[in-house]
């Protein structure tokens, strides 16, 4: 059971990337799939969540408008797609799975059970 990433890179301020989270070994469809991401010094950020359990995906305030989470239940992947990236989107980005619903509480990385090891995500001049 696991989760992979892949999508991230280097890219210019205002440039977009797409993140991808396979997952295998298991059916992750009925489960919540969330993105969190960490800077150098800081802690664990959530970032979005999507659910078929939920009405619509859940965002960080500060991804809002710019970021979109979708997934193909069938076909497993989740994306993030990231545009308008700035300076401080930079990080190493997670997929998460765990609970059915992403909820209220979307943005606590503990109720999330399975992650995948990261890409890392470096936005600059």
């Amino acid at each position: 059971v696991q989760l992979v990433e892949s999508g991230g890179g280097l890219v210019e301020p205002g440039g977009s990337l797409r993140l991808s989270c396979l997952p295998s070994g298991f059916a992750f469809g009925g489960y919540a799939m969330a993105w969190f991401r960490q800077a150098p010094g800081k802690g664990r950020e959530a970032v979005s969540c999507i659910s078929i359990w939920d009405e619509s995906p859940s965002y960080a305030d500060v991804v809002k408008g710019r970021f979109t989470t979708s997934r193909d239940v069938a076909k497993n992947p989740t994306v993030l797609q990231m545009n308008n990236l700035v300076l401080e989107d930079t990080g190493v980005y997670f997929c998460a799975s765990g609970p059915l619903r992403c909820g209220q509480f979307w943005n606590q990385s503990e109720r999330f059970s399975t992650w995948g090891q990261g890409t890392q995500v470096t936005v600059a001049s």
